[in-house]
């Protein structure tokens, strides 16, 4: 877990107790965000209503717009609830590893596998945001935001990685994040239409490039002190 990510889980931990009416609130926004989750995925953007969600849900109408605003703020907290989750846990995974490898493979297979809950609903919805965001100036700029976030939290988890590991990126913490986030959802989008074509060790391969390692300088022993290729002398 990186230093950012340990301050944020220690706030958590001493944050107030919260109140039946707080629970209550989440409560609804859950039960919203996963109604909408399963049928934007399974119908599309646009084919859904806010009262289909609302009702889904077992909520009101209103309930939907007072925590949302309406549909496209529902389907922004339905992609932060993912793209949270996929900066948090590839930034601290790679914290204590000298090789990434294994866990880049790990996150990409998160992305890829069937969740037993959400199914493989969220690469769906990604796309279900980034066309309405494309073709809808309102949205658009929310989109670019989040993004920028990911890639900056990304780019810290990196540079933070580096740091613990004596290795030097070749490029900045942002442009790293901006390269990860586009292999694992360029990879992902492939791979839902064609599995083999994207086999996972390609895709752990692809990812070790932003960071300037290959699989061999990866994982290879440092050479021993002494030798004739000792390179600390």
């Amino acid at each position: 877990m990186t230093p950012r990510t340990a301050s944020r889980t220690t706030a958590s931990r001493t944050a107030a107790p919260r109140t039946p009416q707080a629970r209550r609130k989440e409560l609804t926004r859950g039960r919203l965000i996963d109604a909408a989750a399963e049928l934007f995925a399974r119908k599309g953007f646009h084919a859904v209503s806010a009262e289909a969600v609302a009702e889904a849900a077992d909520r009101t109408t209103g309930a939907l717009y007072s925590h949302f605003g309406g549909k496209e703020g529902l389907l922004l907290a339905l992609l932060e609830v993912w793209k949270e989750r996929t900066a948090e846990e590839l930034a601290a995974e790679i914290a204590h590893s000298p090789d990434p490898g294994d866990h880049f493979g790990a996150m990409w297979r998160s992305l890829t596998r069937p969740h037993p809950v959400r199914g493989d609903s969220w690469l769906l919805l990604e796309v279900e945001l980034w066309l309405h965001a494309a073709r809808g100036p309102a949205v658009g700029p929310r989109l670019a935001r989040r993004y920028e976030e990911v890639r900056a939290r990304l780019g810290e988890g990196l540079a933070d990685w580096a740091r613990a590991t004596g290795t030097t990126l070749p490029r900045s913490p942002e442009k790293t994040g901006a390269l990860v986030l586009g292999v694992l959802l360029g990879c992902a989008m492939q791979h839902r239409l064609d599995p083999d074509a994207v086999p996972d060790a390609l895709v752990v391969e692809a990812l070790r490039g932003p960071l300037g390692l290959t699989a061999t300088t990866a994982t290879a022993p440092p050479p021993p002190e002494g030798g004739p290729h000792d390179r600390r002398r």
